[in-house]
């Protein structure tokens, strides 16, 4: 787990089970000889220093999927189920840049004369994952479904 992604609760819960198994193998730990040796263990001076890592870990914002994961939501107001193939956040941005790649081709076009089907898509989309560009209609060109 990187520091990136380590939570106090995380932490504290590492400390419990290093704990436990220490007493299990006959070497009883303080609760706090646990928090400073986990603290260690991820590099920080102490606990404190970590704690305070953590803390703006605590109250960070969650991106709205992870790479390799399969969502569902609305492109071009078509449905759709596909893998997120790359996700970044976008520099001085509450903003991602997101590419998907459909399970199923989808049809982008509304006119029943015509079809354009994509497979794969790039788009930039907000904390939660909704695009901030609309359609002529108004909807947003792409809208993440939430679990």
């Amino acid at each position: 787990m990187t520091m990136a992604h380590v939570t106090t609760d995380d932490l504290k819960s590492q400390a419990r089970r290093l704990r436990d198994a220490m007493s299990a193998a006959g070497t009883p730990l303080t609760h706090s000889a646990a928090l400073e040796m986990i603290a260690k263990s991820h590099g920080a001076r102490d606990w404190n220093t970590i704690a305070a890592q953590a803390q703006r870990n605590d109250n960070a914002p969650m991106p709205p999927a992870v790479v390799g994961a399969t969502v569902t939501g609305e492109y071009l107001g078509q449905r759709f189920r596909g893998k997120v193939l790359a996700l970044s956040k976008l520099s001085q941005s509450e903003y991602y840049s997101i590419t998907l790649h459909f399970d199923e081709p989808v049809d982008v076009v509304t006119f029943d004369s015509f079809s354009a089907f994509r497979s794969r898509v790039n788009a930039t989309i907000d904390g939660k994952g909704v695009s901030p560009r609309h359609t002529s209609n108004g909807k947003p060109h792409l809208v993440l479904d939430h679990d």
